[in-house]
């Protein structure tokens, strides 16, 4: 089993991808990227918020590690698993793609595709202070609805999977205390 998990084709999710894959895997793992971290550095102007006023969406920014899923995908659902993904995380080309080594929980080191911010990007918010966080988080929303509510369900799901992201919680209580509870 271990040959075989080293050589298969797995997918590293950080955010939604780890409570809400969308296709077909044949095992689920918990797994930590070291070299990035779980922020958000994206400006969203289409999901969670609008060119008048953006929204922030999750992103891997250089530094840390992150706590994930490794999805492992068969030969055979590759194909439509990648253009899924090329689709769903590629909307604005804000991403880039890579082959990165994760660590499973069992020490497992494979490869995996991630999707890492690309701070040449326009849409790049870089590395912005939890407050200016909070104040674009709150009051946004876009064709996916309110950012806070992408950010709670982050934290929400995150905590359900046993991951505390410290960081993440911080934010949320900024963020609720600047756009009460609907």
């Amino acid at each position: 089993m271990q040959d075989e998990r080293a050589q298969a084709r797995w997918v590293f999710g950080y955010g939604s991808l780890m409570w809400r894959p969308g296709f077909a895997f044949l095992e689920r793992r918990g797994a930590r990227l070291h070299g990035r971290r779980r922020a958000f550095c994206i400006y969203s102007v289409h999901h969670r918020g609008t060119y008048e006023r953006p929204g922030l969406v999750l992103g891997l920014a250089p530094g840390g590690s992150v706590r994930g899923f490794a999805y492992r995908v068969s030969e055979a659902d590759w194909p439509g698993v990648y253009a899924y993904l090329r689709e769903r995380e590629q909307p604005t080309e804000t991403y880039f793609e890579a082959w990165r080594e994760v660590r499973l929980d069992d020490g497992t080191a494979v490869p995996a595709l991630v999707f890492l911010s690309d701070a040449a990007h326009p849409q790049w918010a870089g590395a912005l202070s939890l407050e200016q966080q909070a104040e674009l988080i709150a009051g946004s929303a876009g064709l996916s609805g309110r950012n806070i509510d992408y950010l709670r369900d982050l934290v929400e799901h995150l905590r359900a999977d046993g991951v505390r992201d410290h960081g993440m919680e911080r934010l949320l209580a900024l963020v609720e205390a600047r756009e009460p509870r609907i």
